[in-house]
């Protein structure tokens, strides 16, 4: 017997849509509408098929009744609100989309017909998630490829198109090397609205490339999927631009198929062009899978180019090309991985699964209605596993549940999405599984437990690893500069990893703190923090505990050492009483007595974890309860601390040795000193220098004196505040001392990375490494001498400067700036400009009288030039050449030439900083803190470097390792003293300076300057000369006279020596009268200065009345 209430159901479906098609105006349609999509929710999905609703509505969208096709319109567009907005109707709805599109070529009366078709179009591609986009995106693709399609209907769905562009980016980008093809078919329409829609289509979907390099590109490339003849223009153009940024899959997507052509074309130059293309290309693809995927795409036109190109030029290019792109396959699995394709057999695994599960749940095989939802479900789960999206909430409300649930029930279908997610995820985990040296048998709560992957920009720094961590364990984080370690840091800081617990506390501690140049002071910075929830009393008595005296306390951050900063940073994190500490580098800046303090603390913790990052491998031994090392983008868990690592992985052993097995810094040779021919002869020296801070109760440093050689090797160490950069900032000349003198080679140059080195580069993050060389001394000077302190002039100092200079005459002219230098005898002679003049009106003032007026500040700066010119003006500037400077202290060449600072790692701007202080080739490199950043394999390098340059080396660090492994002698900084130790490679009775190069303070006692004053030796007995035991520890105020030696005598010259020296003379003459550069000096004409008339002359060294040496220019004669 018949179910009658079957039959009433359908007989009410039949009527609805009968007074749908029957009405007659189009509010009684609408209404009509909304009671069919009532229905349809009442008695669920399956009346849908079940009462024949949408077999009759597809059938009224062919009628030849304008009605029954604008009254199907209105109820698509109804149930699509309503029905589809419930969840679960998208695999039933996606397939009508391709008949209503086909309603978009009506027109004249039955127009209405047309408009309601867009609204229902509209409307349905509203409804399925970004995951489910690609479905409906094939259903507008089968009406653009059509030949029977309306031109109506193809441009509405090329217009349909592009709006996924936005509600679909990243299923777009994974995508877009297959869509954009696709439309070159419709690009080259003879409909004009075709191909112009087609052009429009492809530029929005190109919208989806992150690349900004790329992206102004992107109307040439549409246009050549349509126009083949306009290859050669876009590579032209594509091969003139920089590229810096990764390379990643949508770009390459794009830009594969322009490659693909361009490597057939036959002209040479296209030839030439694709293939420098090609290689600066793939020198970006950081990902070898990616490289590989797209690699046999270029491959063999390569090679036929190779073997067939006309030019040995380009055959050459192409083998670098093949280089390139073979490099960046390394590692890659084989075949390629797909991982689109990988997909596929994820979804049917997916499904078979489904319907196991429906099957047992329901009680009988699911119907082919139900298995169409089933299908989708697979199709959803496939991709969630592919992106390793395992959300909780999206598997439940979004991609699994709500397709289940119009046939098993809410409740049922949310129980099952939780078991098919822990299901996946466990197949997913052992898919990509790591092989690690012992099973996880660790006691202890697991705080955190999760598949993720960590990319930063285009690079994928570690792919489908597990982040896992037990309460109170403390996790050393070990592998190279880049690979990623501080970023996995922050991105926890910041919650940026996927499921990452939210009830789980962290704090990230580094040593720059946020707001320290704003002048607030230690307890404020507590007070202000709002995570932080103690009140003044505990947050004083937490400083307390951290070493910070109640005087300490209330003074600003700005004026704390960096070991103090870091400590501030400590107690903010311990004030927030967080579960998971993140430290960055926490030992930088710290000394032998607070590293102790920070491992006590840290192996106190029991209720907190940490997560370390440090390139000190004595404390990762001390505190380490785990080494998580980064292995393959991989992070692999051991036991233990960082001894237990590496006799488990000997590879390790890098983190204890300072070797250049794996990364070799090589240093330019340092320039030559006018006058110091010996080793141990003193070039920079500082005599009695007192320096306080402003509002300081004591100095920093007090009556301190040191000197230097070019052999000195010099350990500065001392506890953190004790003013060790402080002492190297006014040797460098970066501070003035309140009193004494600092005195220098006029010649000398001084590379200086200070200790917080970033500020060297902080505004220049838009510039790659090479780029930053390149502006830095690009004039043939260091620009960044510029911003020394002691270039700026104090309101004395302007005064004299305003004063006028009285002349022979009884003229008076103003001083504007020195635009040159001379020899004269033993000293110098400066072209000076005045203020109103012009250049013939210059006068050559000695050196000693310039002094004597107070422009020493004038003098200094223009040495400082000359002295910069002399080491980087006979540099070539060359990209070829900044790169290979770049390598040669162990930077990438492609991360120097390509990536931007921003984007780099500590230890990679550190690299950079150093080899542009070394790019003027100085003869003096000082540190501070060199080993902050550094990995154990770079700071290896570094100090086989060091040991191998020539020049002086000056150190600050607290890493004993590395001081004891290149300073004979040491500094101790204590107290407001400095202490010297150890061997001294200074002979301090040599120091031929001239008095002018001196820095001092007028009115503190420090001798006039043209006079020789009063000096206290940094040691008088050269390292390696027997005598070192004649050195004492401490300065002895032994007072030393400067001596100047007199010139040698020549020997005659034979006439062939005579004429090499008029050849030189002309040669001198003619780069003198071609340097284009302001202030450009002649240079001395050093074959005549002691021979006049034939005859060789000896100068004798000079006596004033009070019997001391008149002072001379070291090395002038």
């Amino acid at each position: 017997m018949p179910d009658i209430s079957a039959m009433s159901d359908t007989a009410s479906a039949s009527a609805i849509l009968q007074e749908i098609y029957g009405a007659t105006k189009p509010q009684a349609r609408s209404a009509a509408a909304a009671s069919l999509a009532e229905f349809v929710l009442k008695n669920g999905l399956r009346s849908l098929a079940l009462y024949g609703i949408l077999d009759d509505l597809s059938r009224a969208t062919k009628s030849k009744l304008v009605n029954e096709r604008e009254g199907a319109m209105v109820a698509y567009e109804e149930l699509f609100r309503k029905v589809g907005l419930a969840g679960g109707a998208d695999p039933y709805f996606i397939p009508l989309l391709v008949d209503i599109l086909g309603r978009y070529d009506e027109s004249g009366k039955a127009e209405v017909v047309k408009v309601a078709a867009e609204k229902a179009a509209k409307q349905l591609i509203r409804l399925p998630p970004p995951e489910l986009a690609p479905k409906l995106i094939e259903q507008l693709f089968v009406v653009i490829e059509s030949n029977t399609a309306k031109w109506r209907s193809k441009v509405g769905a090329l217009e349909l198109l592009s709006t996924f562009a936005v509600s679909a980016k990243d299923q777009v980008a994974e995508r877009l090397g297959d869509y954009v093809p696709r439309l070159s078919g419709a690009m080259r329409d003879t409909k004009p609205e075709i191909s112009a829609g087609a052009f429009k289509s492809g530029i929005s979907l190109c919208h989806v490339l992150t690349n900004p390099d790329i992206q102004p590109f992107v109307p040439t490339l549409v246009k050549c999927m349509a126009d083949p003849g306009t290859v050669p223009d876009a590579i032209k153009r594509l091969s003139s631009t920089v590229w810096v940024r990764e390379v990643d899959g949508p770009t390459l997507a794009v830009v594969g198929p322009l490659l693909t052509r361009a490597l057939a074309e036959r002209g040479n130059i296209v030839q030439r062009q694709t293939v420098i293309l090609i290689t600066n290309l793939f020198k970006l693809v950081r990902s070898n899978d990616l490289a590989a995927l797209h690699s046999p795409n270029v491959l063999p036109g390569i090679d036929r180019i190779i073997e067939s190109a006309a030019f040995p030029e380009i055959r050459a290019f192409a083998v670098e090309a093949k280089k390139a792109v073979e490099q960046s396959i390394e590692g890659a699995a084989s075949p390629a991985i797909d991982h689109m394709t990988e997909s596929l057999e994820d979804e049917k695994n997916a499904f078979k699964e489904l319907v196991s599960l429906a099957e047992k749940e329901s009680g009988e095989k699911p119907d082919e209605f139900f298995q169409v939802a089933l299908q989708t479900v697979a199709f959803l789960i496939s991709q969630l596993v592919r992106k390793r999206s395992f959300d909780d909430a999206d598997w439940k409300t979004v991609y699994v549940a709500p397709y289940l649930a119009n046939f098993l029930g809410k409740p049922t279908a949310e129980a099952l999405a939780v078991e098919l997610r822990k299901r996946w995820m466990a197949i997913e985990n052992a898919r990509f599984k790591t092989e690690t040296a012992e099973e996880d048998d660790e006691e202890g709560e697991i705080v955190c437990d999760l598949p993720f992957s960590l990319a930063y920009g285009g690079l994928l720094l570690l792919n489908h690893t597990t982040l896992k961590l037990r309460r109170g364990h403390r996790y050393g984080m070990c592998g190279s500069n880049g690979c990623g370690k501080s970023t996995l840091l922050k991105a926890i800081n910041r919650k940026q990893i996927d499921n990452f617990p939210q009830d789980l506390k962290a704090a990230y501690v580094e040593h720059d703190i946020e707001g320290d140049e704003s002048g607030i002071t230690v307890v404020d910075l507590m007070k202000e923090e709002p995570r932080i929830d103690a009140d003044e009393d505990e947050i004083r008595a937490t400083l307390l505990e951290l070493g910070f005296e109640p005087e300490r306390q209330d003074v600003p951050i700005l004026s704390l050492s960096g070991g103090w900063k870091m400590r501030v940073a400590l107690c903010r994190a311990m004030l927030m009483k967080v579960d998971l500490l993140l430290l960055d580098e926490p030992t930088n800046h710290l000394d032998v007595k607070s590293v102790a303090w920070l491992q006590d603390y840290l192996n106190a913790q029991s209720h907190i974890t940490s997560m370390i990052v440090s390139h000190d491998s004595g404390f990762l031994d001390a505190v380490c309860t785990n080494i998580v090392h980064y292995q393959k983008k991989q992070l692999v868990y051991y036991q233990g601390n960082l001894a237990k690592f590496v006799e488990k992985n000997p590879a390790g052993k890098s983190y204890y040795t300072l070797s250049a097995s794996v990364i070799k810094f090589t240093f330019p040779p340092p320039g030559s000193l006018m006058g110091v021919r010996s080793q141990t002869r003193a070039i920079l020296k500082m005599t009695n220098c007192t320096f306080s801070y402003p509002g300081a109760k004591k100095p920093q440093l007090n009556n301190v004196s040191c000197a230097i050689s070019l052999s000195s090797r010099v350990g500065i160490v001392g506890p953190n505040g004790a003013g060790k950069s402080t002492l190297i900032k006014l040797l460098t000349g970066e501070t003035l001392p309140d009193s004494g003198r600092v005195e220098k080679h006029p010649n000398l140059r001084v590379a200086y990375v200070a200790q917080h080195a970033f500020h060297h580069i902080e505004e220049h993050l838009e510039k790659t490494a090479s780029q930053y060389i390149q502006w830095r001394y690009q004039d043939g000077y260091d620009k960044e001498q510029a911003t020394k302190a002691t270039r700026a002039l104090t309101e004395e100092e302007k005064k004299v400067y305003e004063t006028p200079i009285v002349g022979k005459t009884g003229e008076s002219r103003k001083l504007e700036r020195i635009v040159g230098r001379q020899k004269e005898k033993k000293s110098y002679k400066y072209e000076v400009k005045f203020q109103g003049l012009d250049h013939r009106s210059n006068a050559h003032l000695p050196r000693e009288q310039l002094i004597g007026l107070g422009f020493t500040k004038l003098i200094q700066e223009y040495d400082d030039l000359e002295a910069s010119r002399e080491g980087s003006g006979s540099r070539e500037m060359s990209g070829k050449l900044v790169r290979k400077h770049l390598e040669d202290v162990g930077l990438d060449g492609d991360i120097a030439e390509y990536n931007e600072l921003k984007g780099l790692s500590g230890g990679q701007k550190v690299k950079v900083v150093i080899a542009a202080a070394m790019w003027s080739k100085p003869q003096c490199l000082i540190l501070d803190e060199p080993t902050n950043f550094l990995d154990r394999d770079a700071l290896g390098g570094l100090a086989v470097g060091i040991k191998e340059w020539t020049g002086a080396f000056l150190c600050i660090s607290h890493n004993q390792e590395f001081v004891s492994a290149l300073c004979p002698e040491i500094w101790n900084v204590e107290d407001g003293c400095l202490t010297h130790k150890g061997k001294a490679a200074v002979v301090d009775t040599a120091f031929e300076s001239q008095p002018g190069s001196a820095v001092g303070t007028p009115g503190s006692g420090t001798p006039n300057a043209g006079t020789p004053g009063g000096s206290t030796p940094a040691g008088s007995t050269p390292a390696g000369s027997g005598d070192e035991e004649a050195v004492g520890e401490t300065l002895d105020g032994v007072d030393a006279q400067l001596a100047f030696k007199a010139a040698k005598g020549k020997k005659k010259m034979s006439r062939k020596q005579m004429k090499d020296r008029e050849e030189r003379r002309r040669l001198r003459t003619v780069a003198w009268l071609s340097n284009s550069l302001e202030g450009a000096v002649r240079e001395p004409d050093t074959d005549s200065d002691e021979e006049k008339d034939g005859k060789t002359l000896r100068i004798p060294s000079k006596k004033t009345k009070s019997g001391t040496s008149t002072p001379v220019i070291a090395g002038m004669k």
